[in-house]
């Protein structure tokens, strides 16, 4: 990668990481709305300690950053142990002061820019930690029940705000990690599972790249130009939205004129990963 692209991306994980902090002590913690996942708890203890929040989160994280760096690319936790850092500094000193008074309109503008941090930190190749490396570190390993298992921790995060709060603090929680959640799909990509076609003048050495950094199988067959006549690869995989940013990146470091069709997949029936069958 070259080094401007990566102050670019560096930058951009730096704002947006800012922006979700801000969210985070304008919008939500005001008024004792939840964000999801690790998050939500860190946010939880924060509003019931005197210890800021900015502490908890990165306390809860370090765990998962150091399992992370050991099980997932070097690149990605650098760009995700900023990530939490950067937040967790800027929850110290933004100040937690309510911009506006209604918990709904902070619960739904709170969830929107969350969104839209998040959003631009996974497109940057990173995440916010938390939850998010558990979903890396699960979709990289196996295919595994990801919506159950956010819903169960979201589930988790609501009944808490409920009985240690309010059940209004609860519903406003779930406004905002809907509002979340939709504003990431459309950021990131919506759909949980995405098919590629790629046709390259390069299948080899597009396929080893890719088999070299992911788990997914790959199937190769022979193209042609309709006009030109030019021989070409034509490789389908099957890949998760966490993958996404990277798998384009890989691609277009090793043929930058490939062509790549991004599909949704409804659903996947046999084996979804590398050896899935042993």
């Amino acid at each position: 990668m070259k080094g401007g692209e990566t102050v670019v991306r560096i930058l951009s994980i730096f704002l947006a990481s800012i922006l979700v902090a801000f969210a985070y002590n304008a919008f939500l913690l005001p008024h004792k709305v939840l964000s999801s996942g690790i998050s939500g708890i860190a946010m939880m203890i924060g509003l019931l300690t005197p210890v800021n929040t900015g502490i908890v989160n990165l306390a809860l994280n370090l765990p998962l950053l150091i399992i992370g760096f050991y099980k997932l690319g070097k690149r990605f936790m650098f760009y995700t142990i900023f990530s939490v850092a950067v937040t967790s500094v800027a929850l110290l000193y933004i100040p937690i002061r309510p911009l506006v008074t209604d918990p709904i309109l902070s619960s739904v503008f709170g969830g929107v820019l969350v969104g839209v941090g998040t959003g631009f930190i996974f497109r940057a190749e990173g995440s916010g930690g938390g939850f998010d490396i558990i979903a890396f570190l699960l979709t990289r390993k196996k295919e595994f029940p990801l919506g159950t298992l956010m819903f169960g921790l979201n589930a988790a995060v609501l009944l808490f705000a409920g009985f240690l709060f309010t059940w209004d603090a609860a519903l406003y929680t779930l406004l905002s990690i809907y509002v979340t959640g939709k504003i990431i799909d459309a950021i990131h990509t919506i759909h949980v599972k995405l098919t590629l076609m790629i046709i390259t003048s390069k299948g080899e050495e597009v396929k080893n790249r890719l088999l070299s950094n992911l788990v997914r199988g790959i199937t190769v067959v022979d193209g042609e130009g309709a006009f030109t006549k030019e021989k070409r690869k034509v490789l389908f995989m099957i890949i998760s939205r966490y993958e996404l940013v990277t798998v384009k990146r890989l691609i277009k470091e090793t043929d930058p004129h490939a062509f790549v069709n991004i599909m949704e997949t409804v659903e996947v029936m046999g084996y979804f990963r590398r050896n899935d069958s042993n």
